[in-house]
Protein backbone atom coordinates (compact mmCIF):
# COMPACT_ATOMS: atom_id res chain seq x y z
CA UNK A 1 0.00 0.00 0.00
CA UNK A 2 1.43 3.38 -1.02
CA UNK A 3 1.21 6.43 1.23
CA UNK A 4 -1.57 8.89 0.50
CA UNK A 5 -0.25 11.86 -1.49
CA UNK A 6 -3.51 13.64 -2.33
CA UNK A 7 -5.79 13.40 -5.35
CA UNK A 8 -3.95 14.50 -8.49
CA UNK A 9 -5.44 17.08 -10.83
CA UNK A 10 -6.00 14.20 -13.24
CA UNK A 11 -8.69 12.83 -10.88
CA UNK A 12 -10.79 15.99 -11.14
CA UNK A 13 -10.16 16.22 -14.88
CA UNK A 14 -11.27 12.61 -15.26
CA UNK A 15 -14.68 13.39 -13.76
CA UNK A 16 -14.99 16.62 -15.73
CA UNK A 17 -14.60 14.58 -18.89
CA UNK A 18 -16.83 11.75 -17.66
CA UNK A 19 -19.70 14.17 -17.07
CA UNK A 20 -19.43 15.14 -20.74
CA UNK A 21 -19.05 11.58 -22.07
CA UNK A 22 -20.47 9.00 -19.67
CA UNK A 23 -20.03 6.01 -21.97
CA UNK A 24 -18.31 2.66 -21.94
CA UNK A 25 -16.10 3.85 -24.79
CA UNK A 26 -14.76 6.76 -22.72
CA UNK A 27 -14.33 4.58 -19.63
CA UNK A 28 -12.45 1.88 -21.49
CA UNK A 29 -10.06 4.44 -22.93
CA UNK A 30 -9.44 6.08 -19.52
CA UNK A 31 -9.61 3.05 -17.23
CA UNK A 32 -5.97 3.37 -16.23
CA UNK A 33 -6.44 7.04 -15.29
CA UNK A 34 -9.32 6.05 -13.01
CA UNK A 35 -7.31 3.24 -11.43
CA UNK A 36 -4.17 5.31 -10.78
CA UNK A 37 -5.52 8.83 -10.15
CA UNK A 38 -8.89 8.15 -8.49
CA UNK A 39 -9.28 4.72 -6.95
CA UNK A 40 -5.72 4.14 -5.75
CA UNK A 41 -5.56 7.46 -3.84
CA UNK A 42 -8.98 6.83 -2.30
CA UNK A 43 -7.92 3.37 -1.11
CA UNK A 44 -4.70 4.86 0.31
CA UNK A 45 -6.65 7.62 2.09
CA UNK A 46 -9.05 5.14 3.71
CA UNK A 47 -6.13 2.92 4.75
CA UNK A 48 -4.42 5.88 6.44
CA UNK A 49 -7.62 6.71 8.33
CA UNK A 50 -8.33 3.11 9.39
CA UNK A 51 -6.34 3.12 12.69
CA UNK A 52 -8.53 5.93 14.05
CA UNK A 53 -11.91 5.29 12.40
CA UNK A 54 -11.94 1.67 11.29
CA UNK A 55 -11.80 -0.10 7.93
CA UNK A 56 -13.22 1.79 4.99
CA UNK A 57 -14.86 0.93 1.70
CA UNK A 58 -14.18 2.53 -1.68
CA UNK A 59 -17.43 2.32 -3.62
CA UNK A 60 -17.69 0.72 -7.03
CA UNK A 61 -17.73 3.17 -9.96
CA UNK A 62 -20.73 1.56 -11.67
CA UNK A 63 -24.28 2.85 -11.30
CA UNK A 64 -27.23 0.53 -10.70
CA UNK A 65 -29.39 1.48 -13.67
CA UNK A 66 -31.95 -1.34 -13.44
CA UNK A 67 -34.74 0.91 -12.18
CA UNK A 68 -33.30 4.33 -12.98
CA UNK A 69 -34.46 6.71 -15.67
CA UNK A 70 -30.88 7.87 -16.07
CA UNK A 71 -29.11 5.01 -17.81
CA UNK A 72 -25.60 6.48 -17.80
CA UNK A 73 -23.39 3.63 -16.61
CA UNK A 74 -20.83 5.32 -14.34
CA UNK A 75 -20.97 7.38 -11.16
CA UNK A 76 -19.61 10.90 -11.59
CA UNK A 77 -17.73 10.78 -8.29
CA UNK A 78 -15.70 8.32 -6.23
CA UNK A 79 -16.88 7.83 -2.68
CA UNK A 80 -15.22 6.30 0.36
CA UNK A 81 -17.07 5.31 3.52
CA UNK A 82 -16.26 4.14 7.05
CA UNK A 83 -19.25 2.67 8.87
CA UNK A 84 -20.31 3.00 12.49
CA UNK A 85 -23.74 1.37 12.36
CA UNK A 86 -26.42 0.76 9.75
CA UNK A 87 -25.77 3.21 6.87
CA UNK A 88 -24.04 5.46 9.41
CA UNK A 89 -20.50 6.78 9.52
CA UNK A 90 -18.05 9.02 7.71
CA UNK A 91 -17.86 9.76 4.00
CA UNK A 92 -15.34 11.35 1.63
CA UNK A 93 -15.85 12.01 -2.07
CA UNK A 94 -13.86 13.24 -5.06
CA UNK A 95 -15.49 14.37 -8.29
CA UNK A 96 -15.61 17.11 -10.89
CA UNK A 97 -16.41 19.70 -8.20
CA UNK A 98 -13.51 18.72 -5.98
CA UNK A 99 -13.44 16.97 -2.63
CA UNK A 100 -16.14 16.83 0.06
CA UNK A 101 -16.45 15.20 3.47
CA UNK A 102 -19.54 14.38 5.48
CA UNK A 103 -20.79 12.34 8.43
CA UNK A 104 -24.16 11.03 9.53
CA UNK A 105 -26.69 8.43 8.47
CA UNK A 106 -27.52 8.18 4.81
CA UNK A 107 -30.44 5.75 4.62
CA UNK A 108 -32.80 4.19 7.13
CA UNK A 109 -35.00 1.15 7.33
CA UNK A 110 -38.30 1.76 9.10
CA UNK A 111 -37.04 0.36 12.42
CA UNK A 112 -33.98 2.63 12.32
CA UNK A 113 -36.09 5.64 11.46
CA UNK A 114 -38.44 4.83 14.33
CA UNK A 115 -35.52 4.70 16.79
CA UNK A 116 -34.06 7.91 15.42
CA UNK A 117 -37.32 9.81 15.80
CA UNK A 118 -37.92 8.43 19.28
CA UNK A 119 -34.47 9.65 20.34
CA UNK A 120 -35.08 13.06 18.76
CA UNK A 121 -38.45 13.35 20.51
CA UNK A 122 -36.92 12.49 23.88
CA UNK A 123 -36.07 15.69 25.75
CA UNK A 124 -32.61 14.59 26.90
CA UNK A 125 -31.29 12.85 23.79
CA UNK A 126 -33.07 15.22 21.41
CA UNK A 127 -31.46 18.25 23.01
CA UNK A 128 -28.08 16.48 22.85
CA UNK A 129 -28.50 16.11 19.10
CA UNK A 130 -29.53 19.73 18.68
CA UNK A 131 -26.40 20.90 20.50
CA UNK A 132 -24.14 18.60 18.48
CA UNK A 133 -25.54 19.94 15.21
CA UNK A 134 -25.41 23.55 16.39
CA UNK A 135 -21.74 23.17 17.30
CA UNK A 136 -20.91 21.72 13.89
CA UNK A 137 -22.86 24.43 12.10
CA UNK A 138 -20.97 27.02 14.10
CA UNK A 139 -17.74 25.45 12.85
CA UNK A 140 -18.85 25.80 9.23
CA UNK A 141 -20.56 22.49 8.53
CA UNK A 142 -23.83 22.39 6.59
CA UNK A 143 -26.73 20.11 7.49
CA UNK A 144 -28.22 17.88 4.82
CA UNK A 145 -30.34 14.81 4.33
CA UNK A 146 -33.64 13.68 2.91
CA UNK A 147 -36.62 15.23 4.75
CA UNK A 148 -40.37 14.95 4.76
CA UNK A 149 -42.22 18.00 3.53
CA UNK A 150 -44.67 17.71 6.38
CA UNK A 151 -44.55 16.37 9.94
CA UNK A 152 -44.04 12.62 10.43
CA UNK A 153 -47.07 10.66 11.52
CA UNK A 154 -47.57 10.65 15.28
CA UNK A 155 -45.76 13.92 15.98
CA UNK A 156 -47.25 17.36 16.48
CA UNK A 157 -46.41 20.09 13.98
CA UNK A 158 -45.38 22.36 16.86
CA UNK A 159 -42.93 19.87 18.39
CA UNK A 160 -39.80 21.84 19.46
CA UNK A 161 -37.59 19.57 17.34
CA UNK A 162 -39.97 19.08 14.42
CA UNK A 163 -37.31 20.04 11.87
CA UNK A 164 -35.10 17.18 13.04
CA UNK A 165 -38.06 14.81 13.20
CA UNK A 166 -38.73 15.42 9.51
CA UNK A 167 -35.38 13.92 8.55
CA UNK A 168 -35.32 10.52 6.86
CA UNK A 169 -31.54 10.80 6.66
CA UNK A 170 -29.26 13.26 8.42
CA UNK A 171 -25.74 14.34 7.62
CA UNK A 172 -23.36 17.23 8.06
CA UNK A 173 -20.91 18.12 5.33
CA UNK A 174 -17.99 20.32 4.40
CA UNK A 175 -16.78 21.09 0.87
CA UNK A 176 -13.08 21.45 0.15
CA UNK A 177 -13.68 22.05 -3.53
CA UNK A 178 -10.52 22.81 -5.47
CA UNK A 179 -8.39 23.99 -2.56
CA UNK A 180 -4.71 23.35 -3.35
CA UNK A 181 -4.34 21.00 -0.37
CA UNK A 182 -6.63 18.39 -1.95
CA UNK A 183 -3.70 17.53 -4.24
CA UNK A 184 -1.28 17.03 -1.33
CA UNK A 185 -0.83 14.78 1.72
CA UNK A 186 -2.35 17.62 3.79
CA UNK A 187 -5.77 16.41 2.67
CA UNK A 188 -5.36 13.41 4.97
CA UNK A 189 -4.91 15.74 7.96
CA UNK A 190 -8.00 17.76 6.99
CA UNK A 191 -10.21 14.71 6.58
CA UNK A 192 -8.92 13.20 9.82
CA UNK A 193 -9.58 16.40 11.75
CA UNK A 194 -13.06 16.89 10.29
CA UNK A 195 -14.09 13.29 10.82
CA UNK A 196 -12.85 13.56 14.42
CA UNK A 197 -14.89 16.76 14.88
CA UNK A 198 -18.02 14.89 13.76
CA UNK A 199 -17.36 11.78 15.86
CA UNK A 200 -19.81 12.77 18.62
CA UNK A 201 -22.61 13.06 16.05
CA UNK A 202 -21.79 9.70 14.48
CA UNK A 203 -21.62 8.07 17.91
CA UNK A 204 -24.93 9.65 18.96
CA UNK A 205 -26.56 8.14 15.88
CA UNK A 206 -24.95 4.78 16.56
CA UNK A 207 -26.01 4.79 20.21
CA UNK A 208 -29.56 6.02 19.77
CA UNK A 209 -30.69 5.13 16.27
CA UNK A 210 -28.67 3.04 13.87
CA UNK A 211 -26.73 0.71 16.12
CA UNK A 212 -22.94 1.02 16.43
CA UNK A 213 -20.92 -1.88 15.10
Amino acid sequence: MTDFAGFPVAALDFYDDLEMDNTKTFWSARRQVYAESVRAPMVALLAALEPEFGPGKAFRPYRDVRYARDKTPYKTHQGGFVGNGESTGWYVQVGARGVDVSAGFYAAESAVLHRFRAAVADERTGEQLLLLIADLQGAGWTVGGDRLRTRPRGYDADHPRIELLRHRSLSVGRAYGFEPFVHTPQLLDRVRADWAASRDLVEWLGDHATGSQ
